[in-house]
């Protein structure tokens, strides 16, 4: 189809291909001139000209006399030659403080990722006047071999399955509010204190389980090891919680979206009883619990599927979780989830005119 109506540029000031010198070699030849082949091939006559002088070479002739001849070879060889100097140079040489404190961050056991140092960096006044590297360029240095990080040594990088829409699975009963009558402030994170739960098994059918609480404004995340993935041990957990945040519990925990767990049956009762609302994801939809699968899946990257969750003692629970609570995130414009979440009960505990208690924020 015609378009009558292109508002596409002619490019100028374009790169001289090895076909056009071809063509410039051919027209001097014939004895014409600069303008003249500028015309031919739609080029200024200043990149004739100054084509012509990069591919004009000194020949010797068979009775030892010389003369200077335009090939269309030698033109291209210079052009090659000065494009491989082209582009800006390495800030290697320049950033080695940055670039020892990112490979020692990217390769220590609790690792970081590239974009967490660089954002982490940007923030800390310690690094205000230091020379860095972007993200991208981080990555780079990666690729090409530059530091002692291998691609192999990354987090490793979300990979997001399509979902298969035509299967059919069988209908789940829900067991409280569905996640369709949940507020739209829940939905925005424009609210604090809406958190999504779930349980991380082990290795064995009879194994120890992982609690994990995530809220959806800050991130923060609560891990418990329980005995049991039963609804009993998930009530212990909440009477713990009721425990340590007394009167605030109904302002830091509006309310927690689970799934359709066996050890969430008894997860409405629990949380009317303390004021709170629990809601519930369509069958089959962990993605209706995002923030909350993604926390598990660094949680798999300390305590992977094949490892038994009864061996792993609470001491290192609790420093998984403080490392997810202390680990700044670009979703967070590099805060970590601690400082946020710490923000979040500062309010709460100012507009009901108490101190903040050292109880109610706890990072292992």
């Amino acid at each position: 189809m015609a378009q009558h109506n292109c508002t596409t540029k002619h490019r100028s000031f374009k790169h001289l291909n090895a076909y056009e010198r071809g063509q410039i070699a051919a027209l001097r030849k014939e004895g014409k001139s600069m303008r003249y082949i500028a015309k031919q091939l739609g080029q200024a006559p200043s990149t004739i000209s100054r084509e012509i002088k990069r591919g004009t070479v000194t020949q010797l002739k068979s009775d030892l006399s010389t003369y200077e001849a335009y090939f269309p070879e030698a033109g291209q060889a210079v052009y090659e030659k000065r494009r491989k100097n082209c582009g800006a140079k390495l800030k290697l040489p320049h950033v080695k403080d940055f670039i020892r404190f990112a490979e020692k961050k990217m390769l220590e056991k609790k690792k970081w990722s590239s974009d967490s140092i660089v954002g982490y960096c940007k923030r800390d006044p310690n690094w205000k006047d230091k020379p860095m590297v972007c993200t991208k360029t981080l990555y780079n240095y990666i690729d090409r071999g530059l530091l002692k990080v291998r691609n192999i040594d990354l987090l490793l990088k979300p990979r997001l399955k399509p979902r298969d829409k035509t299967k059919k699975r069988e209908p789940k009963r829900l067991m409280g509010k569905s996640i369709d009558l949940r507020p739209k402030e829940v939905e925005t994170r424009e609210e604090f204190g809406h958190w999504e739960i779930d349980t991380v098994v082990g290795k064995r059918f009879n194994d120890a389980v992982l609690l994990t609480l995530t809220e959806r404004k800050t991130r923060y995340e609560l891990i418990f090891l329980l005995d049991s993935k039963d609804s009993e041990s998930v009530k212990r957990v909440f009477m713990e919680l009721k425990e340590r945040y007394g009167e605030l519990f109904v302002d830091v925990f509006r309310s927690i979206t689970a799934d359709n767990g066996s050890e969430f049956s008894e997860l409405s009762s629990i949380l009317e009883s303390y004021r709170s609302e629990a809601y519930f994801a369509h069958p089959y939809s962990s993605w209706e619990r995002a923030s909350n699968e993604r926390q598990n899946g660094i949680i798999r990257r300390f305590i992977p599927k094949v490892k038994v969750i009864k061996d792993v003692p609470l001491s290192e629970v609790k420093e998984i979780e403080r490392w997810m609570n202390q680990y700044p995130r670009k979703v967070l414009n590099y805060s970590t989830a601690e400082e946020c979440f710490y923000r979040e009960l500062l309010k709460i505990c100012e507009g009901k005119g108490k101190v903040l208690e050292e109880q109610y924020v706890q990072a292992g």
